[in-house]
């Protein structure tokens, strides 16, 4: 800061007088002007470079944590914190998923299935506790509906659906899909929140049907299902606001291909 002075005022002061008053060396100061940036600096200058592109390949989407990983893949050592502090640098931000409509959010007690799960997310083993959501995407065809079903122990994807009207088979079939992939040995608690898809009695019947344990969040509580509600988020950053889709099939081509090939390895 102080050889940036100098070098600034140097036509209207003496250079040595500055240094003097300054309390630097005329040395240091001429060898700044040989390599103004310091080795930090330049390695700064070298990771913002390596940070830019790799969000440019994500699309413009990623924030700092997966920019990290990003990094790291490359053989680049860095904390986040030193990521986040560069991306601050860069102009960088994260893309988030769509809008969340105004309004308000509370939380009244569940009056068809007590909240079983609890915001207990972490289990120890697979297909002990499931949580279930449904989402929309936009088309030029008009909506398209998507149900996931998510095993907590690897918050990966089990059974999806995705139809043209947000019915209760939408959440039916993904729920089938989870179940015949995985094939429970026990009793699986499946955790939801109150919409008219999980109060129907074709879902109650189903669970009961396959020896499924129901829960369902607060009313209008969508931090009781947080696991489902980051999955659309990620979803939606990472795929769905990148793109424009002219018709429901292309969307569901899309979202097998995140699903199915980028998300969901077996465990």
């Amino acid at each position: 800061m102080r050889y940036a002075f100098i070098a600034e005022h140097r036509l209207l002061f003496s250079i040595r007088a500055m240094c003097r008053c300054l309390s630097v060396q005329p040395s240091g100061f001429y060898a700044w002007l040989k390599d103004p940036l310091s080795r930090r600096a330049q390695e700064d200058r070298r990771q913002i470079e390596l940070i830019r592109a790799a969000w440019r390949d994500s699309g413009r989407v990623y924030g700092y944590r997966k920019l990290h990983d990003d990094l790291a893949d490359m053989g680049e050592s860095c904390c986040p914190n030193r990521v986040a502090r560069l991306s601050r640098l860069a102009g960088i931000r994260a893309q988030i998923g769509y809008k969340r409509r105004p309004g308000q959010y509370g939380g009244k007690p569940s009056l068809i299935v007590e909240n079983a799960l609890d915001r207990q997310f972490e289990v120890e083993a697979p297909d002990k506790a499931w949580v279930t959501d449904i989402t929309y995407i936009r088309t030029h065809e008009g909506f398209a509906y998507l149900a996931v079903v998510l095993d907590l122990v690897s918050r990966r994807v089990v059974g999806w659906s995705m139809q043209a009207r947000q019915t209760t088979n939408v959440v039916l079939q993904a729920l089938l899909a989870a179940v015949w992939r995985r094939k429970p040995k026990e009793r699986v608690l499946v955790h939801s929140d109150q919409g008219s898809q999980f109060t129907s009695l074709e879902w109650a019947s189903f669970l009961k049907h396959h020896d499924l344990e129901p829960s369902m969040s607060r009313r209008g509580n969508c931090h009781d299902n947080a696991v489902a509600e980051s999955f659309f988020n990620l979803l939606k950053r990472e795929r769905i606001r990148r793109k424009v889709y002219r018709t429901r099939a292309e969307a569901r081509a899309d979202v097998f291909d995140y699903i199915e090939i980028d998300v969901l390895p077996a465990f």
